[in-house]
């Protein structure tokens, strides 16, 4: 990529065609067989988001995209290092500017859940979302390259669904967290911006959600894929619902005799500046367990025992409801790659 954007990928279609429905659920009488594609743009555009957060080093852009799944202002986009910040920046079809909170995340599915101050936002319905076929015809919207920064639209991509089959693939050298089911795209959507964005059949009905840049593992192409609708939606409720991120500060057992320490795996975090400073790594003690296992300094902590850890405060609390001699896996952010490590101090 050379960061010219490649217009002949951003399609922007005004012409009024008419669009045969392709998808599980086309039989339904509700849903009509046809519809102007100008109409449907001009129905989509609102939807989708443009985010912006933590970039810039090591050539990592700082946007991606997102898409609304509610009127009051929740967004669904993909988990990624631009998150990494207290409120990320979400940027409306009319240019209206909101800091956003995140309610939850899930590194393993690569989803994050974010909420902003406004309501009465057009929406995508996640449980009208479709299931589609090897050659269903979609659409991909996204905010690719950062083209769009206010109240332009955001790009529209077309093309069809080549198959959908288990996901194996790598991110670098390192195996995506997620392996289940996608959508494998005959489109250039895995360009920088896109992630987060939404897969829609031609006539507009959702269908998943844009993954990240990826390359094949078998092959070593680049992947353009999406995640079902279908595989997120349980754990996108749960956020909603509070009781995703609820797991983080649910009512523990009580602590152990002794508890397992940062010190004791050869852990030293940053200092704590903020009340809410990042769990980055700073030094690892050499020959020591999280040595041994291949920590670094400049990790994210992200997952411990699959709680969502966003502060050193808290990272230290979990830490102390955990037995001396347990064995902690720990999932950690390296340079936008998330990883995952088995830690275990050794018995005496």
């Amino acid at each position: 990529m050379n960061g010219t954007v490649p217009f002949w990928s951003i399609v922007v279609l005004l012409l009024c065609l008419s669009i045969p429905s392709d998808v599980a659920g086309a039989d339904d009488p509700a849903v009509p067989r046809t519809r102007p594609l100008a109409g449907v743009l001009a129905e989509l555009q609102p939807k989708i988001v443009k985010i912006y957060g933590v970039g810039g080093f090591r050539g990592m852009e700082a946007y991606q995209s997102g898409l609304l799944i509610s009127e009051q202002g929740h967004v669904l986009s993909a988990w990624s290092y631009v998150l990494d910040t207290d409120y990320p920046t979400v940027v409306l079809h009319d240019g209206r500017k909101f800091d956003a909170e995140l309610l939850g995340a899930h590194p393993r599915l690569e989803i994050a859940v974010l909420k902003i101050d406004a309501t009465g936002l057009p929406h995508f319905d996640l449980a009208r979302a479709v299931d589609a076929r090897s050659g269903t015809r979609v659409l991909a919207l996204s905010n690719l390259f950062g083209v769009a920064t206010g109240n332009e639209p955001v790009s529209v991509q077309h093309g069809v669904v080549s198959a959908k089959t288990l996901l194996a693939a790598r991110r670098g050298t390192f195996d995506t967290p997620y392996d289940g089911p996608v959508y494998v795209l005959d489109a250039m959507t895995n360009n920088p911006g896109a992630a987060g964005g939404a897969l829609v059949t031609r006539d507009g009905r959702l269908v998943g959600i844009l993954g990240k840049e990826l390359r094949n593992s078998l092959n070593h192409t680049w992947l353009n894929y999406a995640v079902p609708i279908e595989q997120v939606r349980p754990t996108v409720e749960q956020i909603l619902a509070g009781k995703y991120v609820a797991e983080t500060e649910k009512k523990k057992d009580r602590k152990p005799a002794r508890s397992l320490t940062l010190a004791d795996l050869g852990i030293v975090m940053v200092p704590e500046v903020l009340p809410r400073t990042p769990p980055y790594v700073d030094l690892v003690r050499p020959d020591s367990p999280a040595g041994r296992a291949g920590l670094k300094p400049d990790d994210l902590v992200i997952l411990v025992r699959d709680r969502l850890i966003q502060s050193c405060r808290m990272l230290r609390e979990e830490f102390q409801y955990i037995e001396r001699d347990a064995t902690v896996h720990m999932s950690v952010m390296r340079n936008g790659q998330l990883m995952e490590f088995t830690l275990e101090v050794p018995k005496p």
